[in-house]
């Protein structure tokens, strides 16, 4: 069974330490950014599939980071994490592609269950695709089949 690959992206590097270090404990592979930037550019290196993002950041922030991390890397589940509880950043970011939302602080056991989750949403759909793939290689192969029994 393949083992959950999380990355952490906020600008707080004390959360970002300590969070990390925890899950890492608890037996999760963890990745840590502390921008939107440095996040893209440990998922054109790393295979991740959960992110915890932060909404406010300087610079490119959560919102803007989710658009493009959905734009170039569409299986992968994003949990958005705000410290400022503002609806309409909880709205935006469901609406853009996120799987769910957290409020700092969020006690780790709660961002394993999220993050656990959307693993899991993202296995159902990767299952689903294989599914469909195969189905469409038979449907080919019956084709073949057909073709030469005339």
């Amino acid at each position: 069974m393949e083992k959950m690959k999380l990355m952490l992206v906020d600008d707080e590097e004390r959360f970002l330490a300590t969070t990390s270090k925890l899950m890492a404990r608890m037996g999760y592979d963890v990745l840590t950014a502390a921008s939107g930037a440095d996040a893209l550019a440990l998922l054109r290196e790393n295979l991740v599939h959960v992110v915890i993002l932060d909404v406010k950041m300087p610079g490119m922030d959560g919102i803007a980071t989710l658009k493009e991390i959905k734009r170039q890397y569409p299986m992968v589940e994003v949990i958005m994490l705000t410290g400022h509880a503002t609806v309409e950043s909880a709205i935006e970011g469901l609406q853009t592609g996120a799987t769910d939302y957290l409020m700092k602080p969020a006690d780790i056991p709660e961002v394993i269950q999220k993050a656990e989750a959307a693993f899991h949403k993202r296995q159902e759909l990767e299952g689903k695709i294989r599914v469909a793939r195969m189905r469409k290689l038979m449907g080919t192969s019956r084709e073949i089949l057909e073709d030469l029994g005339d």
